[in-house]
């Protein structure tokens, strides 16, 4: 059975089904529509998990936040949950996210900071307020100034109700109380125990769909992002669901069973 830690790993109890909800990228209409599907069909004893990437590349990154704590007030009122029944993953977006609030302390902060850029974080700081010229400017001053700058940026997001708190409940992996199923965002190494997971999580690396068994036995490994956009694909244990939303594709979610046999499936 795989160790887990609260403050890392989310472990979803009484759940008959989950639906897990693939990489969003600040496409907050796509989101709406979502949930506006998902709350038609979701039943008592269903969990939800959020599969990273709320951040980057889209419209309306802040917009997709908004939504998140919406549902999950909607759904918690009308179902009766509890705070361990909806769970958001720590995607690649919210990973670099971090790490810019820490820029500081980088070996190499301007080469850090360009190389996440590239990857869509250029898309969050526009969102938040954030000229990235100005973050550019700090990195030539030093560690000094960047830490005064984070502070700027760490208040940029609590102009926001409930930004900085929902992006500092994520998690890196979610799985049900029989570790049956475990949810992530973009990889799983299956020869090693989920508390042994780091970067992998969220950069993914190997052949995520070749997965035939793990270490701890999970009878379905389910990730919401590919790296390499290569589409929603399935095998006897590993699933990506996947379908290119930021990417200009669609957002999808999936409800699986205890046993990880699709349940239902929604998109917009």
């Amino acid at each position: 059975m795989a160790t887990t830690e609260p403050d890392k790993f989310s472990v979803m109890t009484g759940a008959r089904r989950v639906w897990a909800v693939a990489a969003v990228h600040g496409e907050r209409d796509r989101l709406a529509a979502l949930h506006g599907a998902m709350e038609a069909r979701f039943e008592p004893g269903d969990r939800l998990v959020y599969l990273g990437n709320y951040l980057g590349l889209g419209p309306d990154i802040t917009g997709t936040l908004d939504e998140l704590l919406l549902f999950r007030r909607a759904l918690m009122a009308r179902f009766t949950l509890f705070d361990g029944d909806i769970v958001h993953l720590r995607g690649a977006q919210e990973e670099m996210w971090q790490k810019l609030l820490q820029i500081q302390i980088a070996q190499d902060p301007a080469q850090v900071l360009e190389w996440m850029l590239a990857q869509g974080l250029d898309a969050t700081l526009e969102a938040y307020g954030i000229i990235a010229d100005a973050v550019r400017m700090r990195c030539r001053e030093g560690p000094l100034a960047l830490a005064r700058w984070s502070v700027e940026l760490r208040e940029s997001v609590r102009a926001h109700p409930g930004h900085e708190a929902l992006l500092a409940s994520l998690r890196r992996a979610a799985l049900t109380a029989d570790h049956g199923l475990l949810f992530v965002h973009a990889g799983f190494d299956p020869q090693r125990p989920l508390s042994a997971q780091s970067d992998t999580l969220w950069w993914g690396g190997g052949d995520f769909d070749a997965i035939e068994t793990t270490v701890e036995g999970f009878r379905r490994v389910v990730r919401g992002y590919d790296p390499a956009h290569a589409g929603p694909a399935e095998n006897s244990i590993a699933m990506t669901i996947d379908t290119g939303c930021g990417h200009g594709g669609k957002l999808t979610a999936v409800c699986l069973d205890a046993n990880g046999e699709v349940q239902d499936a929604a998109e917009a």
